[in-house]
C-alpha cells in the first residue's frame, strides 16, 4: 500500500493515547487499533473495513474517528472511552480470506485484555461481530447468551432522526416535517430506516446512493425522488443529510449547498473544523455528527450494560434529540457554531471525570 505521507508524523501530532498496528499478512491488510481517551473508561469503537489509498489515509482516519468516539461518548455521558479500529484492507476480499482476517483480528483484540471493545461499522456486519464474539468476550452489542450480535443501524437512524427534528426547530421555529424536503445522501444500513421515519411524517425526500438501483427502488417504494449523486450539493432542500462517506462538507462544497439545516449519520462530516464555521457563516445549522449519530453506540452500550428490551432502548436513543436541542440552543445563547457548542459540553464532561479520578486518588 504506496503512500505519500509518513504514518509516523501522524502519530507525532496526535494527542490521543495510542495506536496499535499490525500487519496481515495472508491478506496485506493494515489492522490499526487507535485509541484516544480513557478518562470516562476503557476505549471502545466500531471496526471499519474499508480499501484506502495509501496507509497514511487509514491512519488518519482511525485517529479521527477515535477522537469522536471520545466526543460522542463523553456527550452521551456514558461510561467508554474513545478508540477505532480501521482494516485497511487493499482489495475487497474473497469469504475464506475475508473470515480469516476477522479471525486474526479478534485475536489481536484479544490480547489486549479489555483494553479496546469493538463493534461494526462501515464495511462490516453484525456477523462479523458474532465471529469475533467466538474468539473473545470484547464485542459490544453481542448478546453472549442467545449468540445474537445486534445491527445498530436502526437505533443510529432514530438518534438521526430525532436529531434533526431538533435542528428543523431549531431552523424554522417547530419541527414539523410534513412538507419539509429533506435530501438524504446514502440509503444503506442507516439512510434507509432514516428515510422511512421522515415519510411516515410526510417529508418530501430526496434520495441520493452511488448505487443508483438501491435509491431508485426506496425512492419508488416512498413516493420519493431519486436524484443524481453528483448534484447533491447543489439541490435546494430545507435539510441535507449525509448517511454515507465522510468529509463532505468542505470549502468546496458549503459554498454550493441549498439548504437551512445539515443532520446525518455520516462521521467525519466536517473536512476540517473550519468547516463549522464556514457553516455557521453562512446560516446553516449544524446538527454536530458525533451526537446526531449517537443512537447506535448509545443502544450497544447500553445492552453491555444489561438493557436489552427494545422499547426501552428506543425510548433511550430518542433522548438524543433533547441532548441536541440543548447543544443548538447554547449556541445559539452564545453565538457560536453548534460544533463550539458540543465541544464546549464534551469538555466539560471529561474534565469533571478526571476531576473526580484525581479526588479518587
Amino acid at each position: 500500500m504506496p503512500t505519500d505521507r509518513d504514518p509516523l508524523a501522524l502519530l507525532e501530532t496526535w494527542d490521543g493515547l495510542g495506536v496499535v498496528l499490525r500487519h496481515d499478512q495472508p491478506t496485506g491488510t493494515w489492522i490499526i487499533i487507535a485509541l484516544h481517551d480513557d478518562r470516562l473508561g476503557r476505549p471502545a469503537g466500531g471496526t471499519r473495513m474499508k480499501v484506502y489509498p495509501a496507509l497514511a489515509d487509514a491512519l488518519e482516519d482511525a485517529q479521527r474517528l477515535a477522537e469522536g468516539m471520545t466526543h460522542k461518548w463523553a456527550g452521551l455521558d456514558l461510561p467508554f472511552g474513545g478508540g477505532k479500529a480501521v482494516l485497511a484492507i487493499p482489495r475487497p476480499l474473497e469469504a475464506a480470506e475475508r473470515a480469516g482476517l476477522i479471525d486474526r483480528y479478534a485475536g489481536l483484540i484479544a490480547s489486549l485484555n479489555g483494553t479496546f471493545r469493538t463493534g461494526p461499522d462501515l464495511g462490516t456486519t453484525p456477523e462479523d461481530m458474532a465471529r469475533i464474539a467466538a474468539h473473545c468476550p470484547h464485542v459490544l452489542g453481542y448478546d453472549f447468551e442467545r449468540r445474537y450480535s445486534v445491527d445498530p443501524g436502526p437505533y443510529t437512524a432514530r438518534g438521526v432522526y430525532e436529531s434533526l427534528k431538533a435542528a428543523v426547530a431549531a431552523a424554522f421555529g417547530d419541527d414539523d416535517l410534513a412538507g419539509r424536503t429533506v435530501l438524504i445522501q446514502g440509503v444503506g444500513d442507516v439512510g434507509e430506516p432514516l428515510a422511512r421515519l421522515l415519510a411516515a411524517d410526510g417529508a418530501r425526500l430526496l434520495l441520493a446512493d452511488v448505487d443508483r438501483r438501491r435509491a431508485g427502488g426506496l425512492a419508488a417504494e416512498l413516493g420519493a425522488e431519486a436524484v443524481d449523486p453528483d448534484a447533491v450539493y447543489d439541490l435546494p432542500c430545507d435539510v441535507y443529510a449525509p448517511c454515507a462517506v465522510g468529509g463532505t462538507l468542505n470549502a468546496g462544497t458549503i459554498p454550493r449547498l441549498a439548504c437551512r439545516v445539515v443532520a446525518g449519520s455520516a462521521n467525519n462530516q466536517l473536512a476540517t473544523a473550519e468547516d463549522a464555521e464556514r457553516l455557521h457563516r453562512r446560516g446553516i445549522l449544524y446538527a454536530p455528527d458525533y451526537v446526531a449519530n449517537s443512537g447506535g453506540a448509545m443502544a450497544i452500550a447500553l445492552m453491555q450494560q444489561g438493557l436489552w428490551d427494545e422499547e426501552a432502548l428506543m425510548a433511550r436513543v430518542a433522548g438524543i434529540g433533547r441532548v441536541m436541542a440543548e447543544i443548538l440552543a447554547e449556541a445559539q445563547e452564545q453565538g457560536v457554531s453548534p460544533l463550539r457548542a458540543a465541544r464546549r459540553r464534551v469538555e466539560r464532561r471529561l474534565a469533571a471525570a478526571q476531576s473526580s479520578d484525581m479526588r479518587s486518588k
